[in-house]
């Protein structure tokens, strides 16, 4: 069965800090797909950031790219299992040099927290109990 897959394609600065970034975080770098503009970090299955050089990133678009730090682009949302693997991300983000954005959200059925890369990309890290999901 098919199982479409997202690929996020995002600007960075300097890719070896943001290979190290995404690797301590516990994500692997597919090496097939990277190369010294790109990096290709596997979040999941079907999941693919592709990490590129400002010069890289360029070639895909005639739109100025943006400051990440200074404006805001894409929010991007992953879910977690659990509250406790929200913050054990979020807690390693933080750990590799990222910086937590915005408050917390508990709202009991759903809990959620995010951080931005060291480009200033924010990713939020969201659990919501399957319950709720289901009803």
């Amino acid at each position: 069965m098919y199982q479409q897959m997202i690929f996020v394609n995002l600007p960075v600065n300097d890719l070896d800090a943001t290979k190290r970034f995404f690797t301590a975080l516990g994500y692997t770098i597919n090496p097939q797909f990277s190369d010294e503009t790109a990096a290709s970090v596997v979040i999941s299955d079907t999941i693919i950031a592709m990490m590129l050089t400002r010069e890289k990133y360029a070639q895909f678009t005639k739109k100025e790219i943006v400051d990440a730090t200074k404006s805001s682009e894409v929010l991007i949302a992953l879910s977690a299992e659990s509250r406790e693997k929200v913050d054990e991300l979020v807690e390693k983000a933080v750990a590799a040099g990222g910086t937590i954005s915005g408050e917390t959200q508990d709202h009991g059925f759903m809990y959620g927290r995010a951080f931005d890369d060291l480009d200033g990309h924010t990713w939020e890290v969201v659990w919501m109990d399957p319950a709720a999901v289901q009803g």
